[in-house]
């Protein structure tokens, strides 16, 4: 049953000229001060929906994009921020990418965070998408193998870390801790301090390629899946839903389909679905512009991933579109009631389904995500069971 809904803001400045006939992705500059405006938009967006009663609200960690995109470095730092502007929201890490920091000071900043902000933080891992962003800070994403190996590893002592009182780890990539004398003793373990405020502290992670392996590694942890709501595929993935369930019957824990996940969409609410898809056609075109060329939508030809980064080729070139996207239920466009009926859709198919996730793509300016966010928190949260009744004003 549908309980909480949430939203993830991945960072991105107002940029004008969105779409495929916009400007390209790569042409795209903005000054030190318009970059920076991201931090009012994120407090904005984070006090509209504490107001409106959503569960949380998730950021995403991202480096070097002068393009506006995705602007935000330490989404830990920013979230104690928040915590001081809002009252009740929780924050989530949507994803600190694990590769790009040392395990021991994730664990540390995150139990920082924990404790400044009264256990408002979901913790959240990735292994990064962006070559400029994880191959800068001297990890392996070309190779994906060796990312993964990487990253197994440091999630693996980022755990440890919370959870053990003390604890060491000897491994391909870390030995933690090294063998040195230490004021008369020889070290033979670390305690983290502090450690968080949340002993029970939940672990989510995206799935992407969601093979068996990543599964299982999620499963045997404990870590809980987000299934799409940033990059263009977004929406119930029925064979990932099943394989995450399936992954977890492994582990000796028995669950309904949709349990202990997150599916995410982006939506546009309209008087009717040919308005609303109308008036989100140019955010969903430049979400795909940026996401694209970064291998992350698989259904796109290597043709299109050239043309769409050509905005006088672009429009014609046969390239997705929000119609095809919102037949495939990837993206909510309409009235209310029509996405109450598809949420609705989406309880019975997944009865363990708890969490939804719900949020607009790259290039939407801060007053339409403001305005969508309060009208769906009155027409269409409070239709579900367990939900309290939104605070949003009147349209």
């Amino acid at each position: 049953m549908i309980t909480k809904f949430d939203s993830l803001f991945a960072g991105h400045v107002d940029m004008e000229n969105v779409g495929y006939g916009g400007t390209a992705v790569n042409e795209r500059r903005f000054s030190d001060e318009r970059l920076a405006t991201v931090f009012d938009k994120t407090a904005a967006i984070a006090q509209t929906l504490d107001r409106c009663g959503y569960d949380s609200f998730w950021l995403a960690e991202h480096h070097f994009q002068r393009e506006g995109y995705e602007c935000i470095p330490n989404i830990l730092l920013l979230h104690v921020h928040l915590a001081h502007l809002t009252r009740n929201i929780k924050l989530g890490c949507g994803f600190n990418i694990t590769p790009m920091w040392h395990p021991l000071r994730l664990a540390e900043d995150f139990a920082t965070a924990d404790i400044l902000t009264g256990g408002r933080i979901i913790f959240g891992v990735g292994r990064g998408y962006h070559t400029r962003e994880v191959e800068t800070f001297g990890a392996p994403l070309r190779d994906q193998a060796a990312n993964r190996e990487l990253f197994e590893e440091q999630v693996e002592i980022v755990l440890k870390a919370l959870k053990q009182p003390s604890f060491s780890h000897h491994g391909k990539y870390y030995d933690l801790p090294p063998k040195v004398p230490y004021r008369g003793y020889e070290l033979e373990e670390l305690t983290l301090v502090p450690r968080p405020r949340t002993q029970n502290f939940e672990c989510w992670q995206p799935i992407q390629g969601a093979t068996q392996r990543a599964m299982d590694f999620m499963a045997k942890h404990g870590i809980k899946g987000v299934i799409g709501g940033g990059v263009a595929e977004g929406g119930a993935v029925h064979r990932i839903i099943e394989g995450y369930r399936d992954a977890l019957a492994r582990t000796g824990r028995n669950v309904k389909l949709g349990e202990d996940l997150s599916i995410g969409f982006h939506y546009y609410l309209a008087d009717n679905q040919r308005q609303a898809m109308k008036e989100a056609a140019k955010y969903y075109e430049e979400n795909l512009k940026m996401f694209g060329p970064l291998r992350l939508v698989r259904s796109l030809t290597d043709q299109q991933i050239e043309d769409m980064s050509n905005p006088q080729k672009a429009p014609k070139a046969g390239l997705p579109t929000i119609e095809g996207a919102v037949r495939g239920g990837g993206v909510l466009c309409g009235p209310p009631e029509q996405i109450v009926m598809q949420l609705r859709e989406l309880e019975e198919k997944y009865p363990g389904l708890e969490r939804v996730s719900v949020g607009q793509p790259m290039g939407t300016p801060q007053q339409v995500i403001l305005e969508q966010m309060e009208w769906f928190a009155r027409d269409v949260m409070p239709a579900f069971k367990g939900r309290v009744q939104a605070k949003a004003p009147a349209r």
